[in-house]
């Protein structure tokens, strides 16, 4: 089985973006997160592959690639793998070679995890992210990007022994467990439940029209409408996932929670918020 870890940068390159978007992003109006992604990916001069293997809905690429190419970027495809034999074609290998940012879209995260999970293809989007393309998902795009994916799961605050089911995801990062349409579908407990099982992963509740933008040394910023609830487990002195049965409530203490409205800041490798205050100026006497 190929290796599901983050693959290493080499020293003549810079690891790409990795930018999990919790679904439901702005197309039209004000698309920022769209915006950005484009810009990140060499604006006019972007090459972008879209995968939107996780959709159902025929026109799906189609409509991202046109979404693209209104903002600007020259180059953009959509590359629909049905099957996993899809994921070998060396035709399909080398068009991913040439892209700067690749896109995954929205749908049923299973479907890319039975697709895609395992292929040279998953081995070569961790290549290509270790060597500065930038990755983007949306929605189940976004929660296939770690190395532990949630896959399904029950809505509501509060963590229970089976509130989540988790699978392997492509192995983007080792550091991260990420949910979508977070606040909208009070996924709160999930994500709890999730990292009760892995504490040593920090969770990523990403609300609707929202994105994590995180760059090469692990530092994301927030972009968008919505907020990030950054979940750290890293302290957590006691967890009772091992000792209670299905439908149980999980116990867990000294866990750290922050919320991140747009702008705000986070440091992953050192799990610290980035807080830059405006001072008033003082009054005068």
């Amino acid at each position: 089985m190929l290796k599901r870890r983050p693959a290493r940068s080499t020293g003549d390159s810079e690891r790409g973006y990795l930018i999990p978007i919790g679904g439901a992003e702005e197309k039209e109006t004000n698309p920022v997160i769209l915006e950005r992604f484009v810009e990140l990916c060499g604006g006019h001069a972007a090459n972008i592959v879209v995968i939107p293997t996780a959709s159902r809905l025929s026109d799906t690429g189609s409509a991202y690639v046109e979404l693209f190419e209104d903002l600007g970027a020259s180059h953009v495809d959509f590359m629909h793998l049905r099957s996993r034999a899809d994921c070998e074609k060396i035709s399909n290998m080398k068009r991913l070679d040439e892209a700067t940012g690749i896109f995954i879209t929205g749908g049923n995260q299973l479907r890319l995890s039975t697709i895609i999970g395992g292929t040279p293809m998953a081995d070569q989007i961790r290549h290509l992210n270790a060597h500065d393309v930038h990755i983007a998902g949306t929605s189940a795009g976004a929660a296939i990007l770690p190395e532990h994916m949630i896959a399904g799961g029950e809505n509501g605050p509060t963590p229970t022994l089976d509130k989540v089911s988790l699978s392997p995801g492509l192995g983007l990062t080792n550091s991260l467990v990420i949910d979508q349409h977070f606040r909208e579908r009070d996924r709160l407990g999930r994500l709890l439940s999730a990292l009760a099982y892995n504490p040593y992963a920090c969770g990523l509740g990403i609300d609707e029209d929202t994105a994590a933008f995180i760059d090469p040394n692990g530092v994301l910023e927030v972009v968008g409408s919505g907020g990030v609830t950054v979940v750290d487990p890293s302290n957590v002195d006691y967890s009772s996932i091992a000792e209670i049965r299905r439908g149980e409530v999980v116990t867990l203490t000294n866990v750290r929670l922050h919320i991140l409205a747009e702008g705000g800041r986070f440091d992953i490798k050192s799990r610290r918020p980035l807080i830059e205050q405006v001072l008033e100026p003082e009054e005068e006497a």
